[in-house]
Protein backbone atom coordinates (compact mmCIF):
# COMPACT_ATOMS: atom_id res chain seq x y z
CA UNK A 1 0.00 0.00 0.00
CA UNK A 2 3.05 2.37 0.75
CA UNK A 3 2.52 4.87 2.72
CA UNK A 4 0.25 3.97 5.48
CA UNK A 5 -1.82 7.25 6.07
CA UNK A 6 -3.52 5.37 9.49
CA UNK A 7 0.17 5.10 10.91
CA UNK A 8 0.62 9.13 9.96
CA UNK A 9 -2.33 9.69 11.96
CA UNK A 10 -1.97 7.69 14.59
CA UNK A 11 -5.51 5.94 14.42
CA UNK A 12 -6.76 2.52 13.61
CA UNK A 13 -8.46 1.70 10.31
CA UNK A 14 -12.12 2.18 11.81
CA UNK A 15 -11.78 5.45 12.85
CA UNK A 16 -14.23 7.94 12.25
CA UNK A 17 -14.41 11.51 11.29
CA UNK A 18 -13.96 13.12 14.83
CA UNK A 19 -11.29 11.06 15.52
CA UNK A 20 -9.58 11.97 11.99
CA UNK A 21 -10.48 15.64 13.14
CA UNK A 22 -9.16 15.11 16.96
CA UNK A 23 -5.81 13.37 15.17
CA UNK A 24 -4.64 16.10 12.94
CA UNK A 25 -5.65 19.03 15.05
CA UNK A 26 -3.24 17.66 17.11
CA UNK A 27 -0.43 17.03 14.77
CA UNK A 28 -0.82 19.79 12.59
CA UNK A 29 -0.46 22.01 16.00
CA UNK A 30 2.42 20.27 16.72
CA UNK A 31 4.05 20.24 12.99
CA UNK A 32 2.89 23.53 11.47
CA UNK A 33 6.23 24.95 10.87
CA UNK A 34 5.10 28.56 12.54
CA UNK A 35 5.27 26.48 15.61
CA UNK A 36 8.94 25.09 15.24
CA UNK A 37 12.72 26.69 15.40
CA UNK A 38 14.19 27.92 12.59
CA UNK A 39 17.05 24.98 12.91
CA UNK A 40 13.81 22.17 12.85
CA UNK A 41 11.84 23.90 9.92
CA UNK A 42 12.61 20.73 7.20
CA UNK A 43 11.60 18.31 9.43
CA UNK A 44 8.37 20.11 10.47
CA UNK A 45 7.66 20.58 7.13
CA UNK A 46 7.92 17.33 5.71
CA UNK A 47 6.14 15.63 8.97
CA UNK A 48 3.58 18.68 8.56
CA UNK A 49 3.01 18.25 4.92
CA UNK A 50 2.76 14.36 5.45
CA UNK A 51 -0.16 14.49 8.10
CA UNK A 52 -1.97 17.52 5.85
CA UNK A 53 -1.87 14.91 3.33
CA UNK A 54 -3.34 11.64 5.16
CA UNK A 55 -5.92 13.73 6.57
CA UNK A 56 -7.11 15.15 3.02
CA UNK A 57 -7.21 11.66 1.78
CA UNK A 58 -9.09 9.40 4.54
CA UNK A 59 -11.54 12.80 5.81
CA UNK A 60 -13.01 12.15 2.18
CA UNK A 61 -14.69 9.13 2.02
CA UNK A 62 -14.89 8.76 -1.52
CA UNK A 63 -10.58 8.83 -1.74
CA UNK A 64 -10.53 6.30 1.75
CA UNK A 65 -12.75 3.62 -0.29
CA UNK A 66 -9.95 3.81 -3.21
CA UNK A 67 -7.23 4.15 -0.92
CA UNK A 68 -8.49 1.08 1.66
CA UNK A 69 -9.37 -0.89 -1.24
CA UNK A 70 -6.50 -0.25 -3.61
CA UNK A 71 -3.62 1.56 -1.21
CA UNK A 72 -1.70 4.05 -2.70
CA UNK A 73 -1.81 2.24 -6.47
CA UNK A 74 -5.35 3.06 -6.35
CA UNK A 75 -4.87 7.06 -5.73
CA UNK A 76 -2.14 7.17 -8.39
CA UNK A 77 -4.07 5.39 -11.35
CA UNK A 78 -6.50 2.61 -10.84
CA UNK A 79 -10.58 3.62 -11.32
CA UNK A 80 -12.03 4.20 -8.26
CA UNK A 81 -14.99 1.95 -7.46
CA UNK A 82 -17.63 4.19 -8.99
CA UNK A 83 -16.30 5.62 -12.07
CA UNK A 84 -19.13 7.60 -13.42
CA UNK A 85 -19.05 10.38 -10.76
CA UNK A 86 -15.40 11.01 -9.60
CA UNK A 87 -14.05 12.81 -6.04
CA UNK A 88 -13.25 16.14 -5.60
CA UNK A 89 -9.24 16.86 -6.54
CA UNK A 90 -9.13 14.41 -9.45
CA UNK A 91 -9.53 13.62 -13.30
CA UNK A 92 -10.99 10.61 -14.74
CA UNK A 93 -12.25 9.44 -18.23
CA UNK A 94 -14.90 8.65 -19.97
CA UNK A 95 -14.36 4.76 -18.62
CA UNK A 96 -12.96 6.06 -15.28
CA UNK A 97 -9.31 4.44 -16.03
CA UNK A 98 -7.67 7.72 -15.63
CA UNK A 99 -8.15 8.48 -12.27
CA UNK A 100 -5.54 10.74 -10.67
CA UNK A 101 -5.31 12.20 -7.03
CA UNK A 102 -3.91 15.77 -7.12
CA UNK A 103 -2.73 16.78 -3.31
CA UNK A 104 -3.73 20.19 -2.24
CA UNK A 105 -1.17 22.49 -0.23
CA UNK A 106 -0.55 21.35 3.07
CA UNK A 107 -1.03 25.02 4.18
CA UNK A 108 -4.40 25.43 2.61
CA UNK A 109 -5.54 21.80 4.45
CA UNK A 110 -4.77 23.91 7.34
CA UNK A 111 -6.01 27.44 7.22
CA UNK A 112 -9.08 25.63 5.89
CA UNK A 113 -9.49 23.10 8.66
CA UNK A 114 -9.14 26.15 11.26
CA UNK A 115 -11.15 28.48 9.29
CA UNK A 116 -8.49 31.04 10.21
CA UNK A 117 -4.93 31.45 8.31
CA UNK A 118 -3.29 33.05 11.73
CA UNK A 119 -4.78 29.79 14.33
CA UNK A 120 -1.62 30.66 16.50
CA UNK A 121 -2.74 34.57 16.86
CA UNK A 122 0.15 35.79 14.67
CA UNK A 123 -0.10 38.64 12.82
CA UNK A 124 1.10 37.31 9.73
CA UNK A 125 1.30 33.67 8.25
CA UNK A 126 3.53 34.96 5.00
CA UNK A 127 6.36 32.97 5.79
CA UNK A 128 4.07 29.45 6.07
CA UNK A 129 2.08 30.76 3.05
CA UNK A 130 5.12 30.74 1.45
CA UNK A 131 5.63 26.98 2.05
CA UNK A 132 4.91 24.85 -1.35
CA UNK A 133 5.35 21.18 -2.11
CA UNK A 134 4.88 19.08 -5.00
CA UNK A 135 4.84 15.41 -5.71
CA UNK A 136 7.78 13.56 -8.02
CA UNK A 137 6.09 13.60 -11.38
CA UNK A 138 3.77 16.91 -11.69
CA UNK A 139 0.47 16.51 -10.32
CA UNK A 140 0.58 12.63 -9.53
CA UNK A 141 0.38 11.22 -6.11
CA UNK A 142 3.90 9.87 -5.65
CA UNK A 143 4.08 8.36 -1.38
CA UNK A 144 5.86 9.20 1.42
CA UNK A 145 6.71 6.01 2.09
CA UNK A 146 8.56 6.12 -1.18
CA UNK A 147 10.53 9.47 -0.08
CA UNK A 148 9.36 11.17 -3.56
CA UNK A 149 8.09 14.56 -1.54
CA UNK A 150 10.41 17.51 -1.50
CA UNK A 151 10.06 20.82 -0.86
CA UNK A 152 8.84 22.84 -3.53
CA UNK A 153 11.44 25.28 -3.49
CA UNK A 154 14.71 22.53 -3.75
CA UNK A 155 17.11 22.96 -6.64
CA UNK A 156 14.87 26.38 -7.31
CA UNK A 157 15.05 29.93 -6.54
CA UNK A 158 11.23 30.12 -4.93
CA UNK A 159 9.84 28.67 -2.05
CA UNK A 160 10.38 28.82 1.78
CA UNK A 161 14.12 29.09 0.82
CA UNK A 162 13.77 32.12 -0.95
CA UNK A 163 11.40 33.83 1.22
CA UNK A 164 13.34 33.43 3.79
CA UNK A 165 16.83 34.18 1.78
CA UNK A 166 18.27 30.38 2.45
CA UNK A 167 18.24 29.98 -1.47
CA UNK A 168 17.70 26.13 -2.36
CA UNK A 169 17.80 23.59 0.14
CA UNK A 170 18.75 19.97 -0.15
CA UNK A 171 16.68 16.84 1.01
CA UNK A 172 16.86 15.95 4.22
CA UNK A 173 18.25 12.47 4.52
CA UNK A 174 16.80 9.69 5.85
CA UNK A 175 19.47 6.93 8.30
CA UNK A 176 19.55 3.19 7.57
CA UNK A 177 16.53 1.06 9.38
CA UNK A 178 17.20 -0.55 12.77
CA UNK A 179 16.53 -3.72 12.21
CA UNK A 180 15.79 -5.92 15.92
CA UNK A 181 15.12 -9.54 16.01
CA UNK A 182 11.70 -10.87 16.99
CA UNK A 183 12.07 -14.56 18.11
CA UNK A 184 8.81 -16.54 17.48
CA UNK A 185 8.39 -20.52 18.68
CA UNK A 186 7.45 -23.07 15.92
CA UNK A 187 4.24 -22.82 17.06
CA UNK A 188 3.38 -19.37 16.42
CA UNK A 189 4.94 -19.55 12.93
CA UNK A 190 2.74 -22.49 12.08
CA UNK A 191 -0.96 -20.95 13.67
CA UNK A 192 0.19 -17.17 13.54
CA UNK A 193 0.12 -14.94 16.13
CA UNK A 194 -0.20 -11.43 17.14
CA UNK A 195 2.58 -9.79 19.01
CA UNK A 196 2.54 -6.48 20.92
CA UNK A 197 5.95 -4.65 21.20
CA UNK A 198 6.69 -1.82 23.55
CA UNK A 199 9.39 -0.14 21.85
CA UNK A 200 11.27 3.47 23.56
CA UNK A 201 12.50 5.77 20.78
CA UNK A 202 14.39 9.37 20.59
CA UNK A 203 12.03 11.79 19.51
CA UNK A 204 12.35 15.83 18.40
CA UNK A 205 9.80 17.85 20.18
CA UNK A 206 8.61 21.02 18.76
CA UNK A 207 11.18 23.19 20.48
CA UNK A 208 14.08 21.00 19.03
CA UNK A 209 15.41 18.94 22.22
CA UNK A 210 15.22 15.27 21.80
CA UNK A 211 12.77 13.43 24.45
CA UNK A 212 12.06 9.44 24.78
CA UNK A 213 9.21 8.21 23.64
CA UNK A 214 7.24 4.87 24.34
CA UNK A 215 4.38 3.36 21.97
CA UNK A 216 3.08 -0.31 21.64
CA UNK A 217 3.45 -1.44 17.83
CA UNK A 218 1.32 -4.51 16.93
CA UNK A 219 2.83 -7.33 14.51
CA UNK A 220 0.91 -9.64 12.88
CA UNK A 221 2.64 -12.80 12.49
CA UNK A 222 1.14 -14.80 9.77
CA UNK A 223 1.17 -18.54 9.14
CA UNK A 224 4.28 -20.00 7.22
CA UNK A 225 6.50 -16.78 7.92
CA UNK A 226 10.38 -17.87 7.69
CA UNK A 227 13.08 -16.96 9.43
CA UNK A 228 14.29 -13.77 8.15
CA UNK A 229 10.62 -12.63 7.14
CA UNK A 230 11.20 -8.47 7.57
CA UNK A 231 8.29 -6.50 9.07
CA UNK A 232 8.87 -2.70 8.45
CA UNK A 233 7.42 -0.16 10.28
CA UNK A 234 7.87 3.14 8.71
CA UNK A 235 9.24 6.06 10.27
CA UNK A 236 9.06 4.64 14.00
CA UNK A 237 12.95 4.43 14.88
CA UNK A 238 14.85 7.10 16.42
CA UNK A 239 14.55 10.62 15.34
CA UNK A 240 17.44 13.09 14.52
CA UNK A 241 17.03 17.17 14.15
CA UNK A 242 17.69 18.00 10.11
CA UNK A 243 17.21 14.15 9.39
CA UNK A 244 13.92 12.08 8.36
CA UNK A 245 12.89 9.70 10.91
CA UNK A 246 14.42 6.26 10.76
CA UNK A 247 12.56 3.09 9.59
CA UNK A 248 11.81 0.13 12.56
CA UNK A 249 12.41 -3.26 11.16
CA UNK A 250 11.59 -6.28 12.96
CA UNK A 251 12.90 -9.59 11.35
CA UNK A 252 11.98 -12.72 12.18
CA UNK A 253 13.82 -15.57 13.83
CA UNK A 254 12.47 -19.17 14.94
CA UNK A 255 13.05 -20.32 17.96
CA UNK A 256 14.38 -23.70 18.51
CA UNK A 257 11.41 -26.80 19.15
CA UNK A 258 12.26 -29.92 20.99
CA UNK A 259 10.35 -32.18 18.86
CA UNK A 260 10.43 -30.55 15.46
CA UNK A 261 12.19 -28.76 12.77
CA UNK A 262 12.05 -27.14 9.98
CA UNK A 263 13.12 -27.22 6.34
CA UNK A 264 11.41 -24.40 4.22
CA UNK A 265 8.23 -25.52 4.18
CA UNK A 266 8.30 -29.25 5.67
CA UNK A 267 8.43 -30.13 9.07
CA UNK A 268 10.81 -33.21 10.53
CA UNK A 269 11.06 -35.20 13.35
CA UNK A 270 13.31 -37.65 14.38
CA UNK A 271 11.45 -40.88 15.84
CA UNK A 272 12.81 -44.34 17.50
CA UNK A 273 11.00 -47.68 17.61
CA UNK A 274 12.02 -50.86 18.60
CA UNK A 275 13.09 -53.65 16.58
CA UNK A 276 10.22 -55.89 17.14
CA UNK A 277 7.68 -53.34 15.50
CA UNK A 278 9.99 -52.20 12.81
CA UNK A 279 9.55 -55.59 11.76
CA UNK A 280 6.19 -55.91 12.91
CA UNK A 281 4.90 -52.81 12.45
CA UNK A 282 3.56 -50.25 14.73
CA UNK A 283 1.46 -46.72 15.18
CA UNK A 284 2.49 -43.46 15.36
CA UNK A 285 0.88 -40.98 17.56
CA UNK A 286 1.90 -37.28 17.43
CA UNK A 287 0.93 -34.20 18.85
CA UNK A 288 0.74 -31.53 15.81
CA UNK A 289 1.91 -27.95 16.37
CA UNK A 290 -1.89 -26.72 16.56
CA UNK A 291 -2.56 -29.43 19.22
CA UNK A 292 -4.06 -31.95 17.05
CA UNK A 293 -3.85 -35.91 17.84
CA UNK A 294 -2.16 -37.44 14.79
CA UNK A 295 -1.88 -41.15 14.73
CA UNK A 296 0.40 -42.73 12.01
CA UNK A 297 0.22 -46.56 10.74
CA UNK A 298 2.61 -48.19 10.02
CA UNK A 299 2.76 -51.14 7.98
CA UNK A 300 6.53 -50.82 6.19
CA UNK A 301 9.00 -53.58 7.04
CA UNK A 302 11.36 -50.09 8.80
CA UNK A 303 15.08 -49.85 8.14
CA UNK A 304 17.76 -47.87 9.59
CA UNK A 305 17.04 -44.36 8.14
CA UNK A 306 13.75 -45.22 6.65
CA UNK A 307 11.71 -42.12 5.93
CA UNK A 308 7.88 -41.97 6.19
CA UNK A 309 6.43 -38.83 4.04
CA UNK A 310 2.84 -37.24 5.53
CA UNK A 311 1.69 -35.31 3.24
CA UNK A 312 0.02 -31.82 3.60
CA UNK A 313 1.01 -31.76 7.55
CA UNK A 314 3.70 -29.69 7.36
CA UNK A 315 4.34 -25.62 7.54
CA UNK A 316 1.70 -23.21 5.62
CA UNK A 317 2.71 -21.98 2.20
CA UNK A 318 2.70 -18.53 2.55
CA UNK A 319 0.38 -16.27 -0.48
CA UNK A 320 -0.54 -19.90 -1.55
CA UNK A 321 -3.72 -20.13 0.90
CA UNK A 322 -4.44 -23.93 1.85
CA UNK A 323 -1.57 -25.30 0.79
CA UNK A 324 1.19 -27.06 3.19
CA UNK A 325 4.22 -28.75 3.25
CA UNK A 326 5.15 -31.95 3.86
CA UNK A 327 5.46 -34.01 7.64
CA UNK A 328 8.39 -36.09 7.09
CA UNK A 329 8.87 -38.89 10.05
CA UNK A 330 12.93 -40.23 9.89
CA UNK A 331 13.04 -43.74 12.08
CA UNK A 332 15.48 -44.75 13.89
CA UNK A 333 15.42 -48.36 14.58
CA UNK A 334 16.62 -49.47 18.58
CA UNK A 335 18.31 -53.38 18.43
CA UNK A 336 18.77 -55.27 21.61
CA UNK A 337 21.52 -55.09 23.60
CA UNK A 338 21.37 -58.88 24.19
CA UNK A 339 19.43 -62.30 23.25
CA UNK A 340 19.16 -65.61 24.91
CA UNK A 341 19.85 -68.21 23.16
CA UNK A 342 16.46 -69.26 22.54
CA UNK A 343 15.82 -66.24 21.38
CA UNK A 344 18.28 -66.57 18.87
CA UNK A 345 17.34 -70.06 17.83
CA UNK A 346 13.31 -68.72 17.20
CA UNK A 347 14.41 -65.52 15.40
CA UNK A 348 16.92 -67.66 13.45
CA UNK A 349 14.37 -69.94 12.74
CA UNK A 350 11.82 -67.41 11.58
CA UNK A 351 13.95 -65.33 9.68
CA UNK A 352 16.47 -67.71 8.14
CA UNK A 353 13.36 -69.75 6.29
CA UNK A 354 13.06 -66.71 4.25
CA UNK A 355 16.51 -67.26 2.71
CA UNK A 356 15.73 -70.97 1.81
Amino acid sequence: MGVDYYNVLKVNRNATEEDLKKAYRRLAMKWHPDKNPKEDIKIAEAKFKRISEAYEVLSDPQKRAIYDQYGEEGLKGMPPPDSHSGPSNSSSSSNGSNYRYNPRNAEDVFTEFFNSNKPFGFESMGRAKSMRFQTEGAGTFGGFGEGKFRPYNEGTSTGAGAASGGGSTAPLKKPPAVETKLPCSLEELYTGSQRKMKISRTVVRPNGQLATESEILTIDVKPGWKKGTKITFPDKGNEQPQQLPADLVFVIDEKPHDIYTREGNDLIIHQTIPLVDALTGTTVNLKTLDGRDLVIKLTDVVTPGYELVVAKEGMPVVKEHGKRGNLRIKFDVSFPSRLTSEQRVSIRRVLGGSHT
